[in-house]
């Protein structure tokens, strides 16, 4: 059946868009980019109510200041989308004589635009029980919602210390490893600098001595929870230049232990790098998974700021060179494993004929021929380094003996060092080795004593056959 040219026309174009459509679909699930719905920010009031707050503070009692700027500062956040507050109180339901422990409720949930009902709660509590910090940020674990996806956010305003026998910075450190809240702000009200020593293990600590301080911090943390943070990296060779791209970045949560980002770093035609959305509530490890890698702990991001960020990677390649002999007498590729000079651990194995990308230092190679090779390489920013054997020869030993035998790379010194030892089932191999004099030690398993051992020298060359004949005794 024969489709009209309009028909045909306008269904190429619908087949058209609709691949378009996939295509951006794919590519767009491929990314790191945020979900198309934002996440919604939850924070979570933890106020001091104990008797102490009920001392003066520049003329006012503490607690009036705390609920008064608390108070406007729900107000100021009630407009705001995608965020919940939530208000929960500590020391507020039991007089102190009773030195009650348990003294924390959730006054009011978590829910969008609830300012009025902090307000209205605020006006009706009282300060006067205990301080269970620790009970209290536990308690606060119940509070969030069970969403994966939201930024959950603790602020705890108090005058005390934990007065319950309780680890307040185990707890915190233990709910932010289960990702129950950020790392959590402590604002420390009306206190002396050393009252922070006790509360900066529990999160970023703040201290404010005066009333006009504690407006200034409270609405500094409001920003940094609510502002938009950036991060650009800089892989640069050992100028200072920015130069260096393509690798592998992980933002690691140095608090859960756990990759909060992954990103393949980018540079644009002008050389730029990207800007990544980063969250700045979280403290990171930086991993630059050049090989080797670089971690930098404790990357310092600004909230609420556009971080450029610059790390020193230079790379250079490591090209191995393969034998120049077809066929191989070894049978395959040979391989290599690569360590940084002077380290035991192993950076990577490599087959001959590859090339590999290494961070500027010096390496040492050590090749799996017969016997092993070790050369050291020096790879520096933007050149390649190439390394190679030399072309194998090949030992035969024709005889087929059972009995126990090794072979010896005798060494300038006339010293012998052992590399190989002969299978006990038979004497007979077809071995490939690397040019050079050696040593064969061997006994049959029927002779009757040590001294009827048989030593053999013999020199391997290149890409020729060296025959040995062992006899039984």
């Amino acid at each position: 059946m024969l489709v009209p040219r309009r028909s045909f026309t306008r269904l190429a174009t619908s087949c058209l868009l609709a691949c378009l459509l996939l295509i951006s679909c794919l590519a767009s699930r491929a990314q790191n980019a945020p979900p198309v719905k934002p996440k919604v920010t939850r924070i979570l009031f933890l106020l001091d109510a104990s008797g102490s707050m009920m001392a003066p503070w520049e003329g006012q009692p503490r607690w009036e200041v705390a609920k008064r700027l608390l108070a406007k500062m729900a107000d100021s956040l009630n407009a705001y989308p995608n965020l919940e507050l939530g208000l929960r109180v500590y020391g507020h339901q039991h007089a102190n004589a009773e030195q009650n422990c348990e003294d924390s409720r959730l006054e009011v949930p978590f829910a969008p635009r609830n300012a009025a009902a902090i307000k209205a709660r605020l006006k009706t509590l009282k300060a006067q029980g205990n301080t269970p910090i620790t009970y209290s940020l536990e308690q606060s674990a119940k509070d969030f919602p069970l969403d994966k996806t939201s930024r959950n956010v603790l602020l705890l305003i108090t005058d005390g210390v934990e007065s319950c026998k309780g680890d307040p910075c185990a707890a915190s450190l233990a709910l932010q490893r289960k990702r129950v809240f950020l790392k959590p702000f402590v604002i420390g009200i009306g206190a002396e600098k050393d009252f922070g020593q006790a509360l900066a293990c529990l999160g970023k600590y703040y201290n404010a001595a005066e009333v006009k301080t504690f407006q200034t911090v409270l609405n500094d943390v409001i920003a940094q929870t609510l502002a938009k943070t950036t991060v650009a990296v800089n892989l640069t060779d050992e100028a200072g230049r920015p130069v260096e791209t393509n690798v592998n970045m992980t933002f690691v949560n140095n608090v859960t232990g756990q990759p909060e980002y992954n990103y393949v770093h980018y540079r644009d035609a002008q050389g730029k790098a990207d800007v990544l959305d980063i969250d700045a509530l979280q403290s990171y490890d930086l991993v630059i998974n050049t090989v080797p890698a670089v971690r930098q702990p404790n990357i310092a991001i600004r909230a609420g700021k556009a971080n450029v960020l610059n790390f020193k990677t230079p790379q250079g390649t490591l090209a191995l060179q393969p034998a120049n002999i077809s066929p191989n007498p070894y049978g395959g590729a040979v391989q290599a494993v690569v360590r940084a000079q002077g380290s035991s651990a192993t950076g990577l194995a490599l087959p001959f004929g590859s090339k590999q990308k290494l961070l500027a230092g010096n390496y040492e190679v050590e090749i799996l021929t017969l016997p092993r090779l070790t050369q050291r390489v020096s790879i520096r920013q933007g050149q390649t380094a190439t390394v190679t054997y030399a072309v194998p020869g090949t030992l035969n030993i024709t005889s087929d003996l059972k009995g126990f035998g090794s072979i010896y790379r005798l060494n300038d010194d006339e010293s012998q060092t052992w590399i190989y030892n002969l299978p006990e089932t038979s004497s007979k191999v077809n071995l490939a080795m690397q040019p050079g004099a050696y040593r064969l030690v061997f006994r049959t398993a029927t002779s009757n004593g040590s001294k009827f051992t048989d030593v053999r020298n013999f020199t391997i060359r290149s890409a020729q056959t060296t025959s040995l004949s062992i006899f039984g005794r």
